[in-house]
């Protein structure tokens, strides 16, 4: 099924800035869905001019659908008897009711204007039974509905901040309008239900909405948007108390000149708080723990310097120093890990690391320049700390065969295309020596790199440059 995105580039010539917009429309429609108990289909005109495409489709949580079928990437003809046509043309919204006394399908049909042009249409479908008597929360979400319809026709809706689909309140939630003044004209059950969690032991209608709301709790803003033409801002706002807490995404409601209060959404956040807590406190504990084995391999490293110090054995000092760079490779990860919340590792600054160590090891005796080209992107901590050690290994083979610890070039080129990474560490030192066998290799590094590599999924080849003198190890891996 195509995406919007998709759709958007294939078949409108609609501009980057207005391509943003119909996709903030997208992400915050839900909430004119619920409202009006309606489908929503946004209908894109092709650039030929001949049919709209669908581009987006949104069900209401409210009511049943009527439209069972998705209609992403479906189109409807240039049809200048059709509302969605008679829409874009005449920049009005356009209502078109089908079936007869009122009952059955309703289509309205509402352009989206932007740079004084018709960008869009918003087509909304609903089978409500319009002869029966709704009641005060039916009459609340309708007239919000007619409000945010002509607030999406006029450019200013949706509003910023956007919603976050995993913490917003959603209409669902619980739902309260004020007027002007702030005063609660409408609270749904749930709502009230959240208030009495804070300790509220009056009537919520009829009483100014902040007031009562900093009485119960402190008040914590969330999110904050820009001011309207009235002074007053979307935003999301917790009310914390004792016992409770209470998240409220507050929109202003406008017509042209007229300022027509508030609609709250309502949630009892409490559970989300705590499990907000206990993440940042799981987080602030990884992240120590990360810190605590980065301080453990850097003393583990100290000590097998130290130890080759006091060796006699040229080989004995050799070997303590791979060992040393093995520990540090690792200690870079976990030290990269202890900085961030998440389980992904921006491996490009292992890798700076990791060659300013290498670099380190030839200083003695040459000089090695040694660069990255490309990029790693984020990897996964779990391969992380192997592919550090392959690169390490790697780049030490590369000063000690090809460079043969004296000076030169080590060139390390990452290539990523989506999870599959390809690694090539060059040198312009020697070439392999003749009849070099990777599997009969008695050398430690390259059976780490080979084990390693293995473990990870992926293929592992060492040759000669064939752009150049040197040799070339290729490391590719699949990261998903």
């Amino acid at each position: 099924m195509p995406d919007l995105a998709a759709l958007l580039a294939e078949h409108t010539d609609i501009s980057t800035d207005d391509r943003r917009w119909l996709a903030a429309l997208v992400r915050e429609w839900g909430l004119l869905a619920d409202t009006s108990f309606s489908d929503l289909v946004l209908w894109l005109l092709d650039s030929g001019g001949s049919v709209f495409w669908a581009g987006a489709q949104q069900r209401p949580n409210t009511g049943p659908t009527t439209l069972e079928h998705s209609m992403v990437g479906d189109t409807i003809p240039f049809d200048t008897n059709g509302p969605v046509t008679a829409a874009y043309i005449s920049g009005q919204p356009v209502s078109s009711p089908i079936g007869e006394d009122g009952a059955g399908a309703v289509i309205a049909a509402v352009p989206i204007i932007r740079g004084g042009r018709s960008l869009a249409v918003v087509e909304l479908r609903s089978n409500r039974d319009h002869s029966r008597v709704t009641n005060a929360l039916e009459d609340c979400y309708l007239d919000t509905s007619a409000v945010l319809t002509d607030m999406l026709w006029r450019g200013v809706f949706p509003t910023e901040p956007a919603s976050d689909p995993s913490s917003s309140p959603g209409v669902a939630d619980g739902v309260i309008r004020t007027d002007n003044a702030g005063t609660v004209l409408f609270a749904s059950p749930k709502a009230i239900s959240s208030y009495r969690r804070l300790g509220l032991g009056n009537e919520l209608e009829g009483s100014n909405l902040r007031a009562v709301s900093e009485e119960l709790g402190r008040l914590e803003t969330v999110a904050k948007g820009q001011e309207d033409a009235f002074g007053r801002r979307p935003q999301e706002v917790d009310i914390e108390g004792a016992e409770a807490v209470v998240r409220l995404r507050i929109l202003p409601l406008s017509r042209p000149g007229e300022r027509l209060g508030e609609f709250v959404l309502c949630l009892d956040a409490t559970a989300l708080r705590e499990r907000e807590r206990r993440l940042t406190t799981k987080d602030a504990t990884i992240s120590e723990v990360h810190h605590r084995v980065k301080n453990n391999l850097q003393t583990v490293a100290s000590l097998l310097r130290l130890q080759s110090r006091r060796m006699n054995s040229d080989e004995g000092r050799a070997a303590l120093r791979e060992a040393v760079s093995r520990v540090q490779s690792i200690a870079v990860v976990h030290e990269i890990l202890s900085a961030t919340y998440d389980e992904m590792v921006p491996f490009d600054q292992v890798v700076d690391q990791l060659l300013l160590m290498v670099g380190d090891l030839a200083s003695t005796t040459g000089t090695v320049t040694s660069r990255r080209e490309g990029s790693f992107g984020m990897v996964p901590a779990d391969p992380a700390t192997s592919l550090a050690l392959v690169v390490t290994e790697l780049c030490q083979n590369a000063i000690e065969h090809g460079l043969a610890y004296g000076s030169g070039v080590l060139t390390l080129t990452a290539h990523r295309d989506g999870t599959h990474l390809s690694v090539y560490i060059a040198n312009d030192g020697a070439p392999l020596p003749e009849g070099f066998d990777i599997a009969a290799t008695r050398s430690l590094g390259l059976s780490i790199v080979a084990t390693l590599v293995a473990d990870m999924g992926g293929t592992f080849t060492l040759a000669d440059n064939i752009d150049g003198p040197g040799t070339v190890a290729t490391v590719k891996l699949d990261l998903s």
